[in-house]
């Protein structure tokens, strides 16, 4: 297995025209709305522990998760821009979460004041590990990147609570998350202080779930089909395929990928290859969004990929396959899992805020017209009842950075992932790889990397699945060999040129949804069609894929400098406003123009689609 490292996100400053942009609005919209939105709710006051039966703002199972993610985040924003009001709330934050925690180490507000009696008594569905879980990736996170250590000295009093009552010893108790999360956190927590006693409470999670005699049925009386929402029917290395909720279950693969690399374990592994092969060949959108159903938010069978109402692909799954793909890559080095983070994050991740930075999306439809009927609105929204999305936002972009370097130490070898432009102060077996890379990626293929170390290591850009012709110089000279290994001058340049032509995209006839249908992508952006640029209504279009597409720019500030795309289309009209008739629709020829599907729902609410009816 490979051991590749992602670097410290103070090593990353982003200067790309997306991700940037995106990370700055979080500094200054998305963790302000977040935090304002915690407070109003009464989240964050629930940890004084002074809720009593009819008083307001009743703790909900899992409001201790949400505080958390808005501190991870809050975490990560003060390590990339320091604020010292910013770092006063966390302060306070900590010391009031800490101040919930019980003698023996529990920390849980939900099960402390509210239904003291009920600890740990419906692991299913109560969300007690998924709040541990999310709490001690905020501790780590202070630590690593604040280096405080308050929040963490107390969740890892909290995981020595939790290591005592669950495993495979005589006088401890079977069970396992119905909420995975907690996998992840604890090997993040291992890696941070390691004491073994993480790996083994990881180890027992991962490799006693689903086994027989199953915890769920002997001790909760679940039947079949809620053993599959929490992927509990089976042990975690029998599972082929990914099934039920597809937060939990992708939670699930990422720690099962971190303790593949932790233990070296190859039958792990493989089960981790199984399953990303099943989601990203058989059950995920072209946006990279997953959780194809409305109810119960999950997975149901391969091809079954709808495109409105009663799709899903929720922000937090999207954000969740950019996490496993990722570990995915980084144990083996295999550039196709790195075409998934990238998929995820220029599409299904983004498209789920909002330019303003306070604005979300639950559910990322590939579609909306006038008929549209869910429980989530046309548009984005500031808050959610269950705000899992928001406040994942909070956390995941200012994490971009991670994404886009991994470094072998082995090798002495860099890699660049995600060429997005940035400058990068890289740790490299105890010496630091400079890099500066200019252009306007993912709008544009022409990069520029100009290396400001001297000394001898290895640096290799990644080619993308996507890209079908390109070109590597360096000093102006064309190179053969993709992987430079060389004795570097600060100074010298190397030359990327991914080729991004527009391009037609069809589905697998299998996804019935998308028969006679056509998307487009360019470089790794899936458009989309706003009723807003077209003359006609976005559904009456049918797309000529004879004709070829081009680079235009739009009227809209909104969109300056983003490459916007126009083609020929035929357009329908009906007759009369009959429902039938036996009368052929009127066919005109129109243009149509589509923007990055990433973008949509920003000018105002109007229709959409990503997949079109094609001539």
């Amino acid at each position: 297995m490979k051991t590749l490292c992602s670097p410290a996100l103070k090593d990353i400053r982003l200067t790309d025209p997306v991700l940037r942009f995106r990370q700055e609005r979080c500094f200054d919209s998305t963790i302000p709305a977040v935090i304002a939105q915690t407070l109003k709710s009464g989240r964050i006051q629930a940890f004084a522990l002074k809720w009593k039966e009819g008083m307001p703002d009743k703790p909900h199972i899992f409001w201790d998760s949400d505080v958390a993610k808005v501190m991870e985040g809050m975490a990560y924003t003060l390590a990339l821009s320091p604020d010292p009001d910013l770092e006063k709330i966390y302060e306070e934050w900590v010391d009031l979460i800490c101040s919930a925690q019980q003698p023996d180490g529990y920390l849980n507000v939900y099960f402390t004041i509210v239904e003291p009696e009920k600890r740990f008594a419906n692991l299913m569905y109560d969300h007690e590990l998924y709040c541990a879980g999310h709490l001690i990736e905020a501790a780590v996170a202070g630590y690593e990147a604040l280096g405080k250590r308050k929040l963490l000295d107390c969740l890892c009093r909290y995981a020595d609570y939790l290591c005592s009552v669950f495993g495979y010893e005589e006088g401890k108790r079977r069970g396992w998350p119905g909420h995975e999360e907690i996998e992840l956190a604890l090997a993040k927590l291992y890696r941070v202080t390691r004491k073994e006693n993480y790996l083994k409470l990881l180890q027992y999670f991962i490799n006693d779930r689903g086994t027989s005699p199953n915890f769920y049925v002997e001790s909760e009386g679940k039947n079949s089909a809620a053993l599959m929402q929490v992927q509990a029917v089976r042990p975690v290395r029998e599972q082929k395929k990914a099934e039920g909720h597809a937060v939990r279950q992708i939670y699930l693969a990422c720690g099962m990928a971190d303790l593949a690399a932790l233990d070296q374990d190859e039958s792990l592994l493989t089960a981790c290859r199984e399953l990303y092969d099943n989601i990203t060949l058989r059950q995920m959108y072209v946006t990279g969004g997953i959780g194809s159903c409305f109810a119960q938010e999950r997975f149901t069978v391969d091809y079954d990929l709808t495109n409105g109402n009663l799709m899903y692909a929720e922000s937090c799954a999207a954000m969740g396959l950019a996490f496993f793909a990722w570990r995915m890559y980084n144990v083996t080095g295999e550039t196709k899992y790195m075409d998934t983070v990238e998929r995820c994050l220029y599409n299904g991740i983004l498209s789920g805020i909002g330019l303003c930075g306070d604005k979300f999306f639950y559910a990322n439809y590939l579609e909306m017209d006038e008929n549209h009927s869910s429980r989530f609105s046309r548009t984005r929204e500031p808050w959610f009842d269950c705000a899992c999305c928001p406040t994942s936002f909070a956390r995941f972009i200012p994490q971009f950075g991670r994404f886009l370097y991994s470094v072998d130490p082995t090798e002495e070898l860099v890699m660049i992932n995600i060429p997005a432009a940035n400058h990068a102060e890289l740790e490299l077996n105890g010496r630091k790889i400079v890099l500066d890379i200019a252009g306007k990626y993912p709008y544009d293929g022409m990069i520029k990397i100009t290396v400001g170390t001297s000394g001898r290591f290895a640096l290799q850009p990644r080619i993308p699945g996507w890209c079908g012709k390109y070109s590597l110089c360096l000093n102006g000279k064309l190179q053969e060999n993709w992987c430079i290994r060389r004795d570097w001058n600060a100074g010298d340049v190397l030359e990327l040129d991914l080729e991004m032509p527009p391009e037609w995209i069809y589905s697998h006839p299998k996804v019935t949804s998308n028969s006679g249908r056509v998307a487009i992508m360019r470089g790794p952006l899936v458009y989309a069609l706003e009723e807003i640029d077209q003359n006609v209504p976005v559904r009456s279009l049918i797309l000529k894929t004879s004709s070829p597409l081009k680079i235009v720019s739009s009227a809209f500030e909104i969109l300056k400098d983003v490459p916007v795309l126009e083609g020929v289309a035929e357009s329908e009209t009906f007759p009369d406003e009959s429902l039938y008739s036996t009368q052929p629709p009127i066919v005109s020829t129109v243009t149509f123009r589509a923007i990055p599907y990433a973008l949509w729902q920003n000018r105002g609410d109007t229709n959409m689609a990503v997949w079109m009816r094609r001539s």
